[in-house]
């Protein structure tokens, strides 16, 4: 079997799906919408899509300052752009601030651009939020964005289907 045969089956959209949603920006608002797109069943996309949304969550709260440290260290280019990265979550995390633990869990569940587990991840590195506090936020948030997203992409499958 070759891979293009591999990713045509059930198995490969899966695995397809679950590394969409491991992606930054795309998440599960573009994990979930392929995977029902393929045709797998809604609720094995759901939990892969919320799985792999989370999996870089614990990762990024304890590592991102020293990989941020690392790149500045490297180049004046990556030190602008982790800056620029720096200022953007910055700026949202007064949000988060204000309100708290339902102030994240909001800011990662509504799928807009700019939002999701990795920003909120980042935010919560940099407001210096521990562990126990950040990952159950996250986890609401990343679940309550699945959702939104499963029933978005179900409504427009059924109204492709329609025409």
């Amino acid at each position: 079997m070759n891979l293009p045969d591999f990713f045509a089956t059930d198995v490969g959209k899966t695995i397809i799906t679950f590394l969409i949603s491991m992606v930054p920006i795309f998440e599960c608002r573009a994990a979930i919408p392929t995977g029902v797109a393929c045709g797998l069943p809604t609720a094995l996309v759901f939990f892969v899509s919320a799985l792999g949304n989370f999996l870089p969550v614990p990762f990024i709260i304890l590592f991102i300052r020293k990989v941020f440290d690392w790149l500045r260290r490297k180049s004046v280019h990556l030190e602008k752009f982790v800056t620029r990265l720096e200022n953007r979550a910055a700026g949202k995390a007064e949000k988060i601030r204000n309100y708290s633990a339902i102030g994240l869990i909001l800011f990662v569940g509504i799928p807009l651009p700019g939002t999701g587990a990795w920003t909120g991840s980042l935010i919560a590195a940099m407001l210096g939020i521990k562990m126990r506090h950040a990952i159950p936020a996250i986890i609401a948030g990343i679940l309550l964005a699945c959702v939104l997203v499963t029933f978005l992409s179900l409504g427009a499958k059924a109204a492709i289907q329609l025409f």
